[in-house]
């Protein structure tokens, strides 16, 4: 498995803020909002991508799924034209949608440990040992929420999904 040291930023995107399991009615939710309104600015937008973090002392991996927090986006090609996003959420908002939660935001991530992970999410720990083999052996540390660039659509059953954690010099 080839683990990578690379640099990122600054990226605009679309995003939605949450708290819930992956897949659950709150993340599914933020993720249909977040199509919609990018097809309502005529797209195109993508990959979805998701930083995801938990407020626990326990390794994110331990703490029960509800508990997880998450930034899902849906990445730009730039910054929109004003009041593109509000005239988006007007278009395609509907009974309980999520729409007005979406909101525009640049991130700069900066040097990131990076690795494929080409199987089912539940093995995704399997690639993440090795991403922290990785960052002990070059004194790199957590600098950010864990990230995921999802390469195939989330039921795809031969999922394919770049992990990507934000890292300093430890």
């Amino acid at each position: 498995m080839l683990v990578e040291l690379k640099t990122y930023g600054p990226a605009t995107c679309l995003s939605v803020t949450g708290m819930g399991a992956p897949g659950g009615a709150e993340h599914l939710s933020a993720i249909g909002a977040l199509f919609a309104v990018a097809g309502g600015m005529g797209g195109p937008a993508g990959p979805l991508e998701g930083q995801w973090w938990v407020e626990d002392p326990r390794p994110g991996l331990e703490v029960e799924r509800e508990l997880w927090r998450w930034h899902l986006m849906l990445p730009l090609a730039g910054e929109p034209e004003p009041g593109a996003v509000e005239a988006a959420r007007e278009m395609v908002r509907s009974p309980g949608s999520a729409v007005d939660r979406v909101r525009v935001v640049t991130y700069t991530e900066g040097l990131c440990v990076e690795a494929l992970h080409e199987g089912p999410f539940s093995e995704e720990h399997v690639t993440l040992k090795v991403m922290e083999e990785f960052m002990a052996e070059g004194a790199l540390v957590p600098n950010g929420p864990h990230h995921e660039v999802y390469l195939t659509p989330l039921d795809d059953p031969a999922p394919r999904t770049v992990l990507r954690q934000p890292v300093r010099r430890g």
